[in-house]
């Protein structure tokens, strides 16, 4: 357990990002002086469970005490690669209701495919656990709406959504120049991400599920289906049971800062274009090319995607471009640069804003993120967490309305304060989640 909660986290002086601060990061030695250790579990440990594991590991007062798989082989793997990092004793689960009655977990890390994500943040909560949960939030808007619930209710716990950007430090400068005015007007934003090194997924038949897989724990509230390897691991991000393609698991990164530099939550209207057209005959569900258009108050945000290709615009894989009169701002995980705009003026072509120096990023922003997450804990305070559900469910919700402007093939009409398509019907049922096999949706 959590040996004393002082505030001994002291304030960066960092720049701020928007409206909430970038994280206190502290060394290895200044979290050691704190004598306060943070135990943690993992639930669903194969891929990026297991990387923000390791990024908490940094931390000294930080340590796992219980991991949980429905892969055994995970399970056998994850115990051995964590004695790299600490000494202690771990047990290991692959129930993760039992991993939660463990009173000596202080929080945990949910892993796993987004289906599972809000049935587990909620249960976490309801067992006093912190909750470090990987984006996309949820599979659904529904959720999303659920899990911000949920939060407010368990307002003692810490809930930090996976949307890492949040805490990089050249995404803040970035966001500050966007809400300086500098660029002008700006009335488009674009987001994309390309993703060159996707293949063909290849066709594989259903089979039994590998020794020591607990096939029906895995699917749980997904709808029942016989097992395919394309399915389980790392490739669930392509089947709509399970998540929502790039759309939602790239999506998320790009467009959690593009709104929040343009203090925008909800569209007035989505339509979107695209499916398999690069791998048509591949075993996966979800589109390899997506072109989606966001109506907001006062601008547009343009989302696309596309697997197999890696030359995107302005020359870079994955991005956010703030289009303004004035100038544009590139921005992407290598940094940013402005690109300025200029007019002829007697003859001579005259900047219509100064240059702004460009930025690169430094240091692991990952690593700030989980760092910001424990000094959130440390300090007893939710409200410092940089990604809450409150704010990483506007990236999920919009990202889903995409996928449900695809999949209805027509402009959709977003009602804000009713929360959903208006009469839409057809949209309206894209909203909800799905839950089978026994499994039911958390009530908060």
């Amino acid at each position: 357990m959590i040996d004393s909660r002082r505030g001994f986290i002291k304030k960066s002086s960092a720049l701020a990002l928007g409206l909430t601060a970038l994280p206190t990061f502290l060394s290895a030695g200044e979290m050691a002086a704190a004598h306060d250790t943070v135990n943690m579990a993992v639930i669903g440990c194969n891929g990026m469970g297991w990387s923000n594991l390791r990024s908490h590991l940094q931390m000294d007062n930080v340590r796992c005490i219980a991991l949980c798989d429905v892969d055994d082989s995970v399970l056998a793997r994850r115990k051995e690669d964590y004695k790299k990092f600490r000494d202690n004793s771990i047990t290991t689960y692959k129930d993760y209701r039992k991993l939660l009655e463990n009173k000596d977990i202080d929080a945990v890390v949910i892993g796993t495919p987004d289906h599972w994500h809000c049935k587990m943040m909620v249960d976490a909560l309801e067992a006093g656990k912190h909750v470090y949960v990987e984006k996309p939030l949820a599979n659904s808007v529904e959720e999303c709406y659920l899990m911000e619930k949920a939060a407010i209710k368990y307002n003692k716990q810490v809930v930090q959504v996976g949307q890492w950007q949040r805490s990089g430090t050249h995404y803040g400068k970035a966001i500050d120049i966007v809400r300086s005015g500098q660029l002008g007007n700006i009335r488009l934003v674009k987001v994309w991400a390309y993703q060159g090194w996707m293949k063909p997924v290849a066709v594989k038949p259903d089979g039994a599920a590998p020794k020591g897989v607990d096939y029906s724990m895995w699917l749980g509230p997904a709808r029942k289906r016989a097992f395919n390897p394309n399915r389980f691991h790392f490739n669930f991000r392509w089947y709509w049971d399970y998540a929502g393609g790039l759309m939602t698991d790239w999506g998320v990164h790009e467009i959690d800062i593009a709104l929040y530099a343009m203090q925008a939550s909800a569209p007035k209207s989505v339509m979107a274009s695209g499916g398999k057209l690069a791998y048509p005959d591949d075993a996966s569900e979800t589109p390899d090319t997506l072109q989606a258009v966001f109506e907001y108050d006062n601008f547009n945000m343009l989302w696309e995607h596309a697997t197999g290709i890696d030359n995107g615009n302005y020359g870079r894989t994955e991005g956010i471009a703030f289009i303004g009169n004035n100038g544009t701002l590139v921005l992407n995980r290598g940094g940013f640069e402005v690109i300025v705009e200029d007019e002829r003026v007697d003859g001579q072509r005259k900047p219509l804003m100064d240059e702004i120096p460009a930025e690169k990023t430094q240091g692991s922003y990952l690593d700030l993120h989980t760092n910001n997450f424990i000094a959130a804990i440390q300090k007893n305070d939710p409200t410092a967490a940089n990604c809450p559900p409150s704010t990483g469910s506007v990236a999920a919700i919009n990202a889903h309305m995409g996928n449900v402007a695809y999949k209805t093939g027509r402009k959709v009409y977003w009602n804000s304060e009713n929360r959903n398509f208006g009469s839409d019907t057809e949209a309206n049922a894209l909203i909800g989640a799905q839950y089978h096999n026994g499994w039911k949706i958390p009530k908060v």
